[in-house]
């Protein structure tokens, strides 16, 4: 029944999305046969994976008869979002049938999914919440898993947010980018496109930030994406996706946009006041010359960690969901 409800909202999202153009420099045109040369998002509308936390959200919701908070989890639900790859939650020998299985979906509904690859070793070295990752000889490996498995079918791959940025202030940065680059012409000799992560307008400077970018191998695959799990607003981080880009010779991106509905903050670690952003569409022509699309790269319900009161990072929190729908006019 619940599906039901949604198909009307589900389909107005794929017309919407479909009828969106590329950006100037990377609409759907491009090689075809490349899968770096074309704007997957202005090709394709986003994949909603149907066992999210919101989904799950959405059912305990229905359960207990709270109709105003199951409306909200269905919407969020509904929306396409980052399906994140850890080796905690997608182990090696079993991320690849999951990989796989999604992308078989996806396909099968005419859709493109959004993966995120994070699972480096000493993951969060900045802020401690999401701390973990793999050990730097079975990351590879790990990452050549999603890599085969993502190939068999249009999908996206995000590589490790904050790994580059927060690179900088952490210590074994030469491994870091190592493997990262591994990483990168990995997924690149796969076939599938890929934006490494390249930090947000109120962090690091382009300058500073470029010259990873380029010995990771940004070139080689279709960009980087800004603003993954902050709150930048779209503005600032056009204009900083613009500067970085033209430091790495017109690199496209894409631009995180579900929870800066409120603009930019300081606090990156569940601010409150908080609203969600614009959906999940290829960016509107004429918009930035290098952006691809927003993309909700962080599923926008979840916790970014035990702060102001939050549940472990990465987990579903219901009051904040609903306390940003209210802030968004839901």
């Amino acid at each position: 029944m619940r599906l039901l409800r949604r198909l009307p909202a589900l389909l107005l999202a794929a017309v919407a999305l479909a009828g969106c153009s590329g950006s100037d420099s990377g609409g759907g045109g491009g090689d075809a046969g490349d899968p770096q040369a074309v704007n997957r998002y202005a090709d394709l509308p986003g994949y909603a994976e149907p066992h999210s936390r919101a989904a799950q959200a959405a059912d305990r919701a229905e359960r207990r008869g709270d109709t105003e908070a199951q409306a909200v989890f269905d919407r969020l639900a509904s929306t396409p979002s980052g399906i994140w790859l850890t080796p905690e939650e997608h182990p090696a020998g079993e991320v690849g049938r999951f990989v796989s299985a999604t992308v078989a979906a996806a396909g099968k509904a005419g859709r493109l999914p959004t993966f995120v690859v994070y699972g480096i070793p000493d993951r969060d070295c900045t802020g401690g919440f999401s701390e973990g990752g793999l050990p730097a000889a079975q990351y590879g490996p790990w990452v050549q898993e999603i890599a085969d498995a993502a190939a068999a079918g249009p999908s996206v791959v995000v590589v490790e947010p904050d790994a580059l940025a927060a690179a900088l202030e952490c210590a074994r940065r030469a491994q870091r980018v190592e493997l990262i680059a591994d990483a990168v012409a990995r997924l690149q000799e796969a076939g599938v496109t890929t934006y490494v992560d390249g930090g947000h307008s109120n962090w690091v400077d382009p300058d500073r930030l470029a010259p990873l970018l380029e010995r990771v191998g940004v070139d080689a695959v279709r960009g980087f994406a800004s603003n993954v799990s902050n709150y930048q607003s779209d503005d600032d981080e056009r204009k900083y996706g613009e500067k970085l880009s033209a430091l790495l010779g017109g690199a496209h991106y894409i631009i995180d946009s579900g929870r800066n509905g409120n603009g930019s903050t300081d606090d990156w670690c569940n601010p409150p006041d908080r609203a969600y952003g614009q959906d999940p569409a290829a960016a509107p022509r004429g918009a930035a010359a290098h952006l691809d699309a927003y993309v909700w790269v962080k599923p926008p319900g979840e916790s970014d960690g035990e702060c102001h009161g939050g549940p472990p990072a990465g987990e579903f929190w219901p009051e904040r969901a609903l306390e940003m729908a209210v802030s968004s006019g839901w």
